[in-house]
């Protein structure tokens, strides 16, 4: 099993990168957290890696930090989490806030994650609320990226979890009023929000 890999940095996406280790590309799913705190490309990056293997395939997935891989596995012990769904639920909401919404049984604001259901919900925070006490929690990194590069970035984002394009757009542009284009973590969390919103639902 492959728990860490350590490289270069040859290619990175919203939901996925590739690191060229000792000339071997690996490809490596990651959520939306990792994306926004890796540095540019070609840069070396250690990432700490949840290998799942099926019969028919073998998918790795990445974190910059021990707590989020340990929530990612939790989440993996919830029924009818799958490890597509566990990465959008992280990319959807940060550490920061999940944790205590599992713990306090918070259904409206799980319910907001794109893929996430009521009786999902309800079986992650039934499984779930009970192992959340060794999840560290710690300061998220700011990331570093120009205006264009982040809005470019967050639209790709929510493209790759589920949403339309146009409807990304308008979501971004709105978001962008009220969070500005300087963190791409932040604007995200305000587009998520505005697409989560009644109306919007």
């Amino acid at each position: 099993m492959i728990g860490l890999l350590r490289g270069r940095l040859l290619e990175k996406r919203p939901n996925q990168v590739i690191l060229d280790v000792g000339g071997v590309g690996y490809l490596v799913a990651v959520p939306l957290s990792t994306f926004a705190a890796l540095g540019e490309l070609h840069a070396e990056v250690t990432l700490l890696i949840h290998t799942h293997v099926r019969e028919d395939a073998l998918s790795l997935y990445g974190f910059l930090s021990a707590r989020e891989k340990h929530l990612f596995e939790l989440l993996l012990g919830a029924s009818g989490v799958g490890p597509t769904l566990a990465l959008k639920i992280l990319s959807g909401m940060n550490v920061e806030e999940l944790v205590p919404a599992i713990r306090t049984g918070d259904l409206g604001r799980l319910t907001k994650i794109p893929g996430v259901g009521r009786k999902t919900a309800e079986r992650m925070v039934v499984e779930l609320k009970d192992k959340l006490d060794a999840v560290v929690v710690e300061a998220e990194k700011p990331a570093a990226a120009s205006p264009a590069g982040v809005e470019a970035d967050v639209k790709s984002a929510l493209i790759n979890l589920g949403y339309d394009e146009r409807t990304a757009d308008s979501a971004v542009s709105e978001a962008k009023r009220e969070a500005g284009t300087a963190s791409f973590e932040k604007l995200l969390r305000v587009t998520l929000t505005t697409l989560s919103a009644p109306q919007n639902r």
